[in-house]
Parts: C-alpha cells; structure tokens; sequence
C-alpha cells in the first residue's frame, strides 16, 4: 500500500512541474518564438506579431554579412552581423515596424507589436 501511494504521489509531483513549466515556457514568450533567422538574402519570418515589451532577437545564418536597419533608420540599427552573429531590439510601443538590411535594402520584413 506504501508503494502505491508513493506511485501516485510521485505522479502528481511530476505532473505539477509539467505544469508549472508549461506555464513559464507559453508561446510568445520563449527564446524561439521571437527570433528572426537571416538566411538566403531574407528575414524569417517575413512578419512577426509581438506584444509590446518583447524582445526579438535576429540571428545571421547567411555566408555574408547582414543588418537590421528599421525604415526610419532611428528606432534601430544593429551593427553589420557575420555569419552566426546576432542582434536584439525591445520594442516598447505598440506599432508596425518594417525594416530593412543597408547593405542589401531589397531585404525587407515587418514587425508587428501589439
């Protein structure tokens, strides 16, 4: 009898940290969902949605250098990012942000805070 309410016991210790992990990795909110992947002369996503306060992370998986440049040229502007190299913003205000790359302006995509 012991042993089986150590069982059940145990079971429900593991299903709270389930729990309370699923609670402190939900989407929107972990490292993954707000990065933009810079790779074959694109942003990817193309646009990404977001809630005011996050940060959004760039990273270069292309073979040449890159920027993230926002079209007003102020709000932000990273530095000119090697393979492998990234580059964070907060976005702070609710708003539609379109950026580009300054060394390939063709490369273009939207971030959208809400």
């Amino acid at each position: 009898m012991t042993t089986k309410i150590r069982k059940l016991s145990m079971a429900a210790f593991v299903g709270g940290l389930v729990v309370i992990s699923a609670g402190l990795s939900s989407p929107g909110n972990s490292g993954t969902d707000n990065l933009v992947k810079i790779d074959n002369f694109s942003f990817a996503p193309a646009t990404l949605t977001i809630k005011a306060g996050t940060e959004v992370r760039w990273k270069n998986q292309d073979d040449i250098p890159h920027t993230v440049v926002s079209a007003d040229q102020q709000t932000f502007k990273s530095k000119v990012l090697d393979t492998d190299e990234e580059f964070t913003y907060t976005f702070t205000k609710p708003g539609t942000y379109k950026y580009f790359c300054s060394i390939h302006p063709k490369m273009t995509a939207t971030v959208v805070v809400q």
